[in-house]
């Protein structure tokens, strides 16, 4: 059972904590599961913030929180539990000891978040421990980006680490803590039907698509410095890739979930030199249309000249006896065509079609689970067109839309993490063996994309991504699979 806490959001005034951790926060008072006496408290750099923060805090929750969350008088009544605190995090002065002053007349348990920059998480790190708050039942929580490249993560993993057990600290992938990514381990490990038809004898390749339709929105200066590679594919695409991937583990504990991720990452095939030419794309967004509308390219909207990447596909391969020659198809970009983020199993063809052309040709079986904007898993599988007499096969999709079955469930990633920090269950968290190994198989792509002919070929805002993209598969015999389109060619 959870013990009340105490949770320091350092960067409580940010943007982060407003659209995400105190909504969050906020979803968890009102499902009962904030322990009574528990505590949330939000660093402010300025005095002013400090006045201003309940009144700040509320009007973010009424914009982020889902039509019908947010209740006045519930909200009331759980901002009682939010104190804010003016305090300079590089600077241990007698703010610092307000704090821990506090904190110290609280709950032992506590939960410390750096919603901050990670240049100044080691020195976060530091006055925590000046401060003498650190305990067997600290937590500290650090997001993404951590590190730019593997010499700087394993330098903030080593700052952190010199005041932080390992097991103390918690590597937060907000993917991790989505409802729909949790069933992917309970679809592959609780169903028979699919565990044993889950390797390269039945499955003839993996999709895993994080499409984004929105632009810079404001973060020009850290995409600039960090790319779609950086941003989404060391740690969204390749989790995600892990559960997929992994064997069964012993039992579902931090420590066997993270043992059999870490074999996968170390199992990647290397993508060096000019290997990274043929199995990668690369590509950066021009001006075109959303949704009827012009928009920018990439370029107008930075201001100045940039050979970032906004957009990656990559052909990788898993060498171990599951997976032998399966490749597994990864793709993420921004202002592309439609949002959404899925993982596609597709199937092997059968070993022998028993039906005649003029039937028409047969679609592989896929399992599509689609993690957003919807929750949901699809079954493509092979039918006879029950309107006409003679036989034509089409392609049906079984459909279990989950928000449909749990109609009063609202997914909130951040909740679930929040509270798993709080209670001490490291499970859904990166261990520094996995930062590691992941930046280990990164830095050589990045490194060969710095030749001046791996330059990012340009599409237009509103597509599905470079040409290449589609090359990248069609030479393979494949093609990139998209729900929907097959949706609306099943309504025609």
């Amino acid at each position: 059972m959870l013990k009340a806490f105490d949770f320091v959001i350092f960067g409580g005034a940010g943007d982060l904590a407003l659209r995400k951790l105190i909504p969050g926060l906020y979803r968890a008072y009102c499902n009962d599961e904030l322990p009574e006496g528990t505590r949330i408290f939000g660093t402010c750099r300025r005095q002013e913030a400090v006045a201003e923060y309940q009144d700040k805090v509320r009007a973010a929750a009424e914009q982020h929180l889902r039509k019908g969350e947010f209740v006045a008088e519930t909200w009331d009544r759980f901002a009682k539990m939010i104190h804010p605190l003016f305090l300079d995090i590089s600077s241990r002065d007698e703010h610092w000891d307000k704090m821990a002053e506090i904190l110290k007349s609280g709950n032992d348990n506590r939960v410390f978040y750096l919603s901050t920059p990670p240049s100044v998480f080691g020195v976060c790190c530091k006055h925590i421990s000046e401060s003498d708050l650190i305990s067997p039942t600290t937590r500290v929580v650090v997001e993404k980006p951590l590190g730019y490249d593997a010499a700087s993560a394993d330098a903030i993993n080593t700052e952190i680490g010199e005041y932080f057990d390992e097991k103390s600290i918690y590597r937060i992938d907000h993917y991790l803590g989505k409802e729909a990514v949790q069933n992917l381990l309970t679809l592959r490990f609780a169903n028979g039907i699919f565990e044993h038809l889950w390797d390269a004898k039945t499955i003839d390749h993996v999709q895993i698509s994080l499409c984004e339709t929105v632009g810079l929105e404001g973060r020009a200066s850290f995409y600039d410095d960090a790319g779609a590679m950086r941003d989404m594919v060391q740690n969204h695409l390749l989790q995600l890739l892990c559960l997929v991937a992994m064997e069964s583990p012993n039992k579902l504990t931090a420590d066997s979930i993270r043992s059999e991720k870490i074999k996968v990452l170390e199992s990647l095939r290397a993508l060096q030199g000019d290997a990274v030419k043929w199995h990668t794309v690369r590509g950066q967004y021009a001006a075109g249309e959303m949704d009827g509308k012009a928009v920018p390219g990439y370029l107008d909207e930075l201001g100045k000249d940039s050979n970032t990447e906004t957009f990656v596909a990559i052909r990788a391969h898993i060498d171990n006896w599951r997976w032998s020659k399966v490749p597994f198809y990864l793709r993420t970009g921004k202002r592309l065509k439609e949002r959404f983020a899925e993982i596609v199993i597709q199937y092997k063809d059968v070993s022998h079609e028993v039906y005649p052309e003029s039937a028409g040709g047969v679609t592989p079986n896929r399992l599509v689970i689609r993690l957003q904007p919807e929750e949901s898993i699809q079954m493509v599988l092979m039918s006879k067109n029950l309107e006409k007499h003679e036989t034509e096969l089409t392609p049906v999709v079984l459909n279990l839309n989950l928000a449909e079955k749990y109609k009063h469930f609202v997914s909130d990633a951040y909740k679930r993490l929040m509270l798993d920090a709080a209670a001490g269950d490291p499970s859904l968290f990166i261990h520094r063996a996995e930062v590691d190994a992941a930046w280990g198989w990164v830095d050589p792509i990045i490194e060969a994309w710095q030749r001046p002919e791996n330059k990012p070929m340009a599409y237009p805002a509103g597509s599905w991504g470079p040409e290449a993209s589609e090359e990248l598969l069609s030479g393979d015999g494949r093609s990139w699979f998209n729900m929907d389109e097959l949706l609306t060619e099943d309504q025609d």
